[in-house]
């Protein structure tokens, strides 16, 4: 009998430890695990499989069944939304944001002499712009101001890391929900990020594209002797979290198509495949990225028109500038006919209204709206290999999605509510 009660002591404490969280609430907490129903909707599974006449069914966050009327039978104790003439897709997700990261400070104390050394201190890489150990997971805090600006562009996912420096460190996955960072964090090291741009570091070196070319190489050799050398005569914070981090994707921002091919040479010399963070202008060397074998995440980010109403001031426009407004709207077209795999990501606008006016205009000039569709679910997610959790609407999936007036690309749409994680968030009535 003893024997029979200690083993349901030991299962109470099973349970018990299962339904526990990590973290505190203050004051009472009723989490409704209820059924939520969605029918009569047009719904994007993903992005290549349309059902019409659908049923989405979500509880606790997640997806449960998404199929048409036929195959899917609502529970009998469901919440049911009839959605009819609305559409369903899975919520967008962007790789380059800086939500949710302090803004990196650069020292405003007046030096009037040259700086060698690094003022960081502590068992950290010789150089301040080289910080691998960075871990944006740990910098991360909960922006609503922000998280509410995409949320309602229709983003329910961003990948987020403070973007300073030349070796970045790691960046975070994260939901636009309003709840706090443990409930929105879904993985807090995902990739590793590189630039050209020493940022807020006032070391003299490098001084140059050459210096940073170098300083990029002679890191990766130290990291290589390091992971090699058995009997370390000194430990090293950075190159051991760049051993640790070495086979996480690699995100490299670039300034131009340029910056791209510079960044591939380095990376065949390393046997690292980066993915390419452009700058729009890809188009212009398109053969030789697409011999990279590089992905892309590319910006939206087109220049306004020139005023070239006085004729003085029009003379003063260079010919590529105008050339590059004419054709940066045909980019995403061109590198979707050639086959490069991309991403769409909002960084650089100035005023992020203007994503979806941009999108279309992407649109009217040979993109696809399915790959439209791809580069802002599947491909994000798939690229930081986080597409059993995102990117799409499938069983045991997180419940992100949008609900909206018509196709999502359409220019009289209107985006009614972005649900993340299975919360609610009310867009427009």
């Amino acid at each position: 009998m003893r024997k029979y009660l200690l083993m349901l002591v030991l299962l109470g404490f099973v349970v018990a430890t299962k339904a526990q969280e990590t973290f505190v609430t203050n004051g009472t907490k009723n989490k409704i695990q209820n059924f939520y129903a969605f029918k009569n909707a047009t719904i994007f599974k993903d992005y290549q499989t349309k059902i019409e006449n659908g049923i989405l069914i979500i509880q606790d966050g997640k997806v449960i069944e998404v199929g048409d009327a036929a195959s899917v039978k609502i529970p009998a104790n469901a919440v049911v939304y009839d959605v009819k003439g609305k559409f369903i897709y899975p919520s967008l997700i962007d790789l380059y944001s800086d939500y949710g990261m302090p803004k990196a400070e650069k020292d405003s104390k007046p030096n009037f002499q040259q700086q060698f050394d690094s003022n960081k201190k502590g068992a950290y890489n010789w150089n301040q712009a080289v910080h691998p150990e960075i871990e944006s997971g740990q910098l991360f805090t909960v922006d609503n101001k922000k998280a509410e600006e995409l949320r309602k562009l229709g983003f329910g996912t961003v990948l987020t890391h403070q973007q300073d420096g030349i070796i970045r460190g790691t960046s975070a996955l994260v939901t636009l929900s309003d709840g706090l960072a443990n409930e929105v964090v879904i993985n807090d090291k995902v990739a590793s990020h590189l630039s050209f741009d020493k940022g807020t570091s006032t070391q003299d070196y490098p001084g140059s594209l050459m210096g940073t070319i170098a300083l990029i190489r002679q890191t990766y050799y130290d990291v290589d002797w390091y992971f090699n050398n058995k009997n370390l005569p000194e430990y090293n914070i950075s190159l051991a979290k760049m051993v640790e981090n070495w086979e996480l994707p690699s995100i490299f921002e670039v300034k131009d198509k340029l910056d791209i091919l510079r960044a591939d040479k380095i990376g065949d010399e390393f046997e690292m495949q980066y993915i390419f963070k452009g700058n729009g202008d890809e188009y212009e060397r398109i053969s030789e990225i697409k011999a990279t074998g590089g992905k892309l995440i590319v910006p939206v980010n087109f220049h306004e028109a020139y005023d070239v109403a006085d004729p003085y001031e029009a003379m003063l426009v260079p010919l590529r500038d105008l050339k590059h407004w004419e054709l940066a709207p045909y980019n995403l077209g061109i590198i979707a006919s050639n086959q490069v795999e991309f991403s769409i990501t909002t960084a650089g606008l100035k005023n992020q209204k203007d994503f979806f006016t941009n999108l279309r205009k992407a649109i009217k000039n040979g993109l696809s709206e399915q790959d439209a569709l791809k580069a802002l679910t599947y491909s994000p997610a798939n690229f930081i290999n986080a597409y059993e959790t995102v990117g799409s609407l499938e069983k045991n999936k997180f419940a992100n999605f949008i609900i909206t007036s018509s196709n999502l690309f359409d220019e009289k749409n209107v985006l009614y509510e972005n649900w993340i994680r299975g919360k609610k968030f009310m867009i427009n009535d």
